[in-house]
């Protein structure tokens, strides 16, 4: 067998990979490459030469990966340069190979960056970045491609460095210059394989003042709560949804994978407890990230969980306080927080709020 190379030769793929405009790269077959550019999909005029320079490339991948390609027909991994790819084989897709590859940006947005792209307010990045810092538990919500695991990274960013941060991924997309930031991975492809539940178990384990689950797609939503529940305030993750109250369902009907048993009052208590804001981002038709509403969990009248949004958007007005004060407030403000009721105040200017 020939040796494991780092670097790879990505032939008409490679512009597309070293374009900083490029943050997907899409080849459903040797001669259709597609790209998401500025938050658009278009199909672009590269091709491969035949369809095998394209087997070669993704084989080489995985090898380069160390993946056994007989054990599956599908694969996630990352690029030597940190980008993340999800390979499928025939049949599963029996016309090609095919090969997604979401590009990891070198950079971590910070809240200024945001502000500047629109992606949110001047506001609502002050509130945000206190509770943050005061250690509220936050759940992003958004759609695919909709910048959840970008934005977690720059959240993530915010966390003082005497705490101690364990982070769970199937693949490796969250960064951080945090000194003592642990960064753990789910394995597939092994004998005995290690899911994102058993490695939030895990991380249970390692004295964590904070966990991040990159993503919660399974029955780790419930171990996730019962974290943020008993001791791991201010801990974050994603879920795929596509509104705040579609958030809620979710993140019961994962929670009920691993705990079947469990009756959903007691659940929707758990929920309620554990989790402070629901963050609710989307890409818009013009390729445009938003936030759309920063929601406050409020406790549990008869079954349903009652909430409140701090932050919306309206019809033709940007994102903006609605005018409600949050009850997470007083929490923030024992735990250092300058931020006044006033701040919530749709007429108080930024400036005369901190």
């Amino acid at each position: 067998m020939s040796a494991i190379k780092t670097t790879l030769e990505y032939g008409p793929i490679r512009s597309l990979l070293d374009s900083a405009d490029m943050s997907e790269v899409m080849v459903n077959s040797w001669n259709k490459i597609f790209v998401e550019h500025k938050g658009l999909l278009v199909q672009t005029a590269s091709r491969f030469l035949d369809a095998r320079q394209f087997q070669d490339l993704v084989y080489s991948i995985l090898l380069n990966d160390k993946k056994d390609i007989s054990s599956s027909l599908s694969f996630d991994g990352t690029l030597p340069e940190g980008h993340r790819y999800h390979i499928t084989l025939p049949p599963l897709t029996p016309n090609s190979p095919t090969l997604t590859i979401r590009k990891v940006s070198k950079n971590i947005f910070s809240l200024d960056d945001l502000i500047d792209l629109q992606f949110m307010c001047e506001k609502s990045a002050a509130f945000l970045k206190s509770a943050v810092e005061c250690r509220l538990n936050i759940v992003i919500s958004g759609g695919t491609g909709s910048g959840k695991t970008s934005f977690l990274n720059t959240l993530g960013s915010l966390i003082p460095e005497n705490q101690r941060v364990v982070s769970v991924e199937d693949t490796q997309e969250l960064q951080s210059g945090h000194p003592n930031w642990v960064s753990m991975l789910s394995q597939k492809n092994i004998t005995n394989p290690i899911t994102i539940k058993e490695c939030v178990v895990n991380a249970l384990r390692m004295r964590p003042d904070r966990i991040i689950v990159g993503e919660c797609r399974g029955p780790e939503a419930f171990d996730m709560l019962q974290a943020m529940n008993t001791g791991h305030e201010g801990s974050l993750t994603t879920i795929h949804a596509n509104s705040a109250v579609d958030c809620l369902a979710r993140i019961e009907n994962l929670s009920l994978l691993g705990q079947p048993e469990i009756p959903l009052k007691y659940l929707r208590h758990q929920i309620s407890n554990a989790i402070d804001l629901i963050v609710q981002i989307r890409r818009m038709p013009s390729g445009e990230r938003k936030i759309l509403e920063i929601l406050e969990l409020t406790g549990v009248q008869g079954e349903m969980i009652t909430r409140s949004n701090v932050f919306e958007v309206k019809k033709s007005s940007p994102l903006d306080v609605t005018g409600y004060v949050p009850q997470c407030l007083s929490k923030m403000q024992d735990a250092g927080s300058t931020l006044k009721s006033k701040f919530f105040d749709p007429q108080t200017k930024i400036k005369n709020a901190v």
